[in-house]
């Protein structure tokens, strides 16, 4: 069994996460990092949004595939993109971006990612979705879309500016 999710519920999603920020953060400086890959995109996303208004916006992207705790397990030759932020992260008011929260590991490793650039004032989690199931105390802080997923079920997202297409599929997995 197979759902999806269309591009205007992505977009929704998406538009409920800058509508959320735009709200909690009442005008003041911000800064989006999304982590590599699609996390990115989902930033710039809302970033867009977001720079309709007249407020201090800054823009990185966080590469995390060195702080991973299974990154002996990814792939033999993992493909290591760099990180982009050019902001001071010293006393910055960050909101880390990624396109799908599960177990919090992801976040974990991006806390740790984060934390080689300096020491931020605050940092608040925007995910696309939580699908829930986590095996670590990390909650986001902005959320675009719920799902209520089962554990072992996988949650595909494809972005337009990565994947060529929005789309998001959740499908169980097959019996034996």
């Amino acid at each position: 069994m197979e759902r999806t999710l269309t591009a205007e519920e992505i977009t929704a999603g998406v538009e409920r996460l800058a509508q959320a920020i735009r709200e909690k953060t009442d005008g003041k400086p911000i800064a989006l990092v999304g982590i590599r890959s699609r996390g990115d995109e989902v930033a710039e996303r809302i970033l867009t949004l977001l720079s309709e208004e007249d407020r201090e916006l800054s823009f990185g992207v966080l590469d995390i595939s060195l702080y991973r705790d299974d990154f002996e397990h990814l792939h033999e030759n993992p493909l290591l993109q760099e990180s982009d932020i050019t902001f001071t992260v010293d006393g910055a008011h960050i909101i880390l971006v990624d396109d799908v929260l599960f177990t919090g590991r992801t976040i974990r490793a991006a806390l740790d990612a984060l934390s080689d650039y300096g020491r931020a004032a605050k940092i608040e989690l925007a995910v696309l979705i939580d699908r829930g199931h986590r095996e670590t105390p990390i909650q986001p802080d902005y959320v675009g879309i719920s799902l209520e997923t089962q554990r072992l079920d996988h949650v595909l997202v494809s972005l337009e500016g990565t994947d060529g297409l929005d789309q998001v599929r959740i499908v169980e997995p097959t019996s034996p």
